[in-house]
Order: C-alpha cells, then sequence, then structure tokens
C-alpha cells in the first residue's frame, strides 16, 4: 500500500483545525479557522467561521463576493445597514448564502442555538471588510 504524498494531497483532521478567536472578540463569541489563502491575500480563500449561541456581527460589506455554506448548527443571516436580527433568515446545514459584494449584511447564532454555527466560506481576496458604522460594537449578543 503506497503512502499519501503530502505533496500532492494535504489532509487536515477536524481535531487539528486551527481555530483561533480574531483580535477584540470576546471569548465564546466567534472563532475563525484559515484553511487555504487568506481574505487579506490576493487569489482564492477557504475560511470556517464558528458562530457561538447568541453573537452576531454588525452589518459590513466586502469588496468581493462570499460563497457559504452552512456545515452545522443554523447560521441566522439578514442584509441592510440597519441591525435588526429579529428579522434574520435561518440557514440551516446544506444551505448555501452568496454574500454580494459591497452589499451591507450581518449574521450570527441565536441565543437559543443549542450548538455554534459552523460556516466554509470562500471567495477571492483580499475582501476589505468594512463596517457600517464603525462607532458601534462590530460583535453584537443577541
Amino acid at each position: 500500500m503506497s503512502k499519501l504524498d503530502p505533496a500532492q494531497t494535504q489532509i487536515t483532521l477536524t481535531d487539528a483545525i486551527p481555530w483561533r478567536v480574531p483580535d477584540l472578540a470576546p471569548p465564546n463569541s466567534v472563532a475563525e479557522a484559515v484553511l487555504a489563502g487568506g481574505e487579506d491575500q490576493e487569489g482564492a480563500y477557504l475560511v470556517l467561521m464558528k458562530w457561538y449561541p447568541g453573537w452576531m456581527s454588525a452589518p459590513h460589506t466586502y469588496v468581493t463576493d462570499r460563497l457559504c455554506v452552512v456545515l452545522s448548527g443554523v447560521w441566522w443571516c439578514n442584509s441592510g445597514p440597519d441591525f435588526d436580527p429579529g428579522r434574520a433568515v435561518a440557514v440551516y446545514p446544506g444551505g448555501f448564502v452568496r454574500r454580494v459584494a459591497g452589499t451591507p449584511h450581518y449574521d450570527g447564532a441565536r441565543a437559543d442555538a443549542t450548538e455554534p454555527a459552523v460556516i466554509a466560506v470562500s471567495g477571492l481576496g483580499p475582501v476589505r471588510q468594512s463596517w457600517v458604522d464603525p462607532s458601534l460594537p462590530v460583535l453584537r449578543q443577541w
């Protein structure tokens, strides 16, 4: 039996995925794992986002489209510049969300969720994230 050639196929098992809490994010709010490329780099990227129950992003935009697939949990999404989480739409595992470049949106996981929402996010970087109102908190409890 031949061994897997890491120059041809690279595998990261679930327990080795490099999750980290973004700078300035409270513990158990959101975490991310960069699997390929980077949102701040030229070219394609793949990032896993984990939204813990009770947390949501503030409205923000990107300069490139983002393609998202929910892997587990329930991800709540809304569009527009005004933060109104009560009008967010539930996206279940296997659901697909396209975030259109330049349009404001926000998302996260409801406080009554039984598990975090994990989303695979891909696109072309750099994304140049911009907050609709940078004077307000970028992460909000919901």
